[in-house]
C-alpha cells in the first residue's frame, strides 16, 4: 500500500511542479496574446505566492480534520476544472484566476503530501529519504513542465493553440485523481487524541516561537533566497555575463533544474544510511567551492557568435551544478522538522514551512535583482555564499536541540 500512496503523490507533486512554475512561459504568452503589458503580467506571481501563503495559513489547521487522501483528491478535481476552463480562455484575467486556483491548490496539497509522508514513514531516515524523493519528483515535474509547455508554443499557428495544454493537464489531473480513489490510506494516527483538543491558528502560533521552530524556519528562509535567486536570475546571467542568446540563456538554465530534480531523489537514498548534518554541511561546502571556482570561469568572456550548446562557455555548464548539493536541504529541514512533531501537529509546522518559503523566495529574488542591478552578472551571484554559511550554522543549533532533547 505505501508505494501505491508513495506513487500518487508523486504523480500530483509533480503535476504541481508543472503549473506552479509555468508562470514565467503564462507571462510571456499573456503579453503576446492577451495584450498584457509586463506589470499586469507580473500580478501572475503574486496570484500564485499570495494564494500559497492564503492557503496555508487558513487552511493548514483544517486539512487533517477534512482528510489529507480527500484533499488531495479536491485539489486534483480543482485543478482539472481550472485547466479545462483556462483552456478556453480569451483574456488575462482567466490567467489570473487560474494561478489563483493553482496556488491555493499546492498550499493544500503540499500540507496534505508533507502530513501523509508522516504517516508513512517507519523512521526519521525513512522520513527524510521519502521526503527527498517526492521533491526530486517535484523538481521532475517541472523539467517536464517547461518542455511541455515549449512544444505546444512551438506548435501555435494562432497565438490560441498553446492553451491546449491545459487539455492534458487537466487530463492528467483526473488520471491522479482516480488513482487518489483507489488508494486506501490509514488517516487515524493524524488526529488527535481523545484527550487533546484540535490544533488551532493560536497554536500554530505559539509552535512558531518555539527557539528549535524558529531555527528551521530560518534554515528554510535562507535556503529559498539562495535557491530561487539563482533560479530566477540564471538567464540573466547567462545572456549578460556569458553573453549567450537570449532564447539559450533560456534553455540552459534547465540544467539548474534538472541538477536540483536529481540531487533530491540521490538525497533519497543516501539518507537511508547516512546522517543528515554530515551529508547537508558536505552538500554545503561543495557548493560553496563550486561557487568560488566557476564564477572566475565567468570573468572576461567576450560576445560572439554562439550557433548552439556547444559553443557556449565552461561556467553555463557547471555553476548551474550547484543545484544538485543545494538539493537536499529544503526537504531534509523540512523532515528533521516534522520527524520531531507528534503527526497531529504536522499540518501545522508545514503551514509555517510553505509561508516561509515564499517569504524567502520572494526576498532571494529581489536582494539578487538587487546584486544584478549594482554588479557585473558574474560578481552578483557570490551573495550565495553568505546564506550558505548562515545555513551552516543553523544546521548545527538544529542538531544540539535534538540532542537536548527538543521536538523541533
Amino acid at each position: 500500500m505505501a508505494r501505491r500512496v508513495i506513487l500518487a503523490l508523486a504523480l500530483t507533486y509533480a503535476l504541481l511542479g508543472i503549473l506552479m512554475n509555468s508562470v514565467g512561459i503564462v507571462i510571456l504568452q499573456s503579453i503576446l496574446h492577451f495584450d498584457a503589458t509586463k506589470p499586469m503580467g507580473s500580478t501572475l506571481e503574486a496570484c500564485k505566492d499570495l494564494s500559497v501563503v492564503a492557503a496555508s495559513f487558513l487552511l493548514a489547521v483544517r486539512v487533517a480534520s477534512f482528510g489529507y487522501r480527500r484533499a488531495l483528491i479536491g485539489v486534483l478535481a480543482v485543478m482539472a476544472g481550472a485547466c479545462l476552463l483556462a483552456s478556453f480562455s480569451t483574456g488575462f484575467l482567466a490567467m489570473q484566476a487560474l494561478f489563483v486556483a493553482i496556488g491555493l491548490g499546492f498550499g493544500v496539497a503540499k500540507i496534505a503530501t508533507y502530513s501523509i509522508i508522516g504517516l508513512l514513514a517507519r523512521d526519521p531516515a525513512e522520513h527524510a529519504s521519502i521526503t527527498g524523493t517526492i521533491e526530486g519528483v517535484f523538481m521532475m515535474g517541472v523539467l517536464a513542465g517547461a518542455w511541455i509547455f515549449g512544444w505546444f508554443v512551438e506548435g501555435d499557428p494562432d497565438g490560441r493553440g498553446w492553451l491546449r495544454v491545459y487539455w492534458l493537464l487537466a487530463a492528467l489531473c483526473a488520471a491522479a485523481m482516480m488513482l487518489w480513489l483507489t488508494v486506501p490510506l490509514d488517516e487515524s494516527a493524524a488526529t488527535a487524541g481523545p484527550e487533546e483538543r484540535p490544533a488551532g491558528w493560536r497554536d500554530m502560533a505559539q509552535l512558531a516561537l518555539l527557539p528549535g521552530t524558529l531555527a528551521i524556519l530560518a534554515g528554510l528562509f535562507l535556503y529559498v533566497l539562495i535557491e530561487q535567486g539563482i533560479g530566477t536570475w540564471l538567464p540573466t546571467f547567462n545572456k549578460e555575463a556569458l553573453h549567450l542568446p537570449a532564447a539559450m540563456s533560456v534553455q540552459m538554465s534547465s540544467i539548474y533544474i534538472a541538477a536540483l530534480a536529481l540531487g533530491r531523489l540521490a538525497s533519497g537514498v543516501v539518507l537511508r544510511r547516512v546522517s543528515w548534518l554530515p551529508v547537508l554541511l558536505g552538500c554545503l561546502a561543495s557548493a560553496g567551492l563550486l561557487v568560488v571556482a566557476t564564477l572566475p570561469l565567468a570573468h572576461g568572456i567576450e560576445p560572439r557568435p554562439v550557433a548552439g550548446w556547444g559553443d557556449a562557455p565552461l561556467a553555463a555548464y557547471l555553476f548551474p551544478l550547484t543545484g544538485f548539493f543545494l538539493a537536499p536541504i529544503y526537504p531534509t529541514i523540512c523532515s528533521v522538522a516534522l520527524s520531531s512533531l507528534p503527526r497531529s501537529r504536522h499540518p501545522e509546522m508545514v503551514g509555517l514551512i510553505v509561508i516561509f518559503s515564499a517569504l524567502g523566495g520572494t526576498i532571494g529574488s529581489l536582494i539578487t535583482g538587487l546584486m544584478f542591478q549594482y554588479l557585473p552578472g558574474a560578481v552578483a551571484f557570490y551573495f550565495v555564499l553568505v546564506p550558505a554559511a548562515l545555513i551552516s550554522a543553523v544546521l548545527v543549533l538544529i542538531r544540539r536541540n535534538q540532542h537536548l532533547g527538543g521536538t523541533v
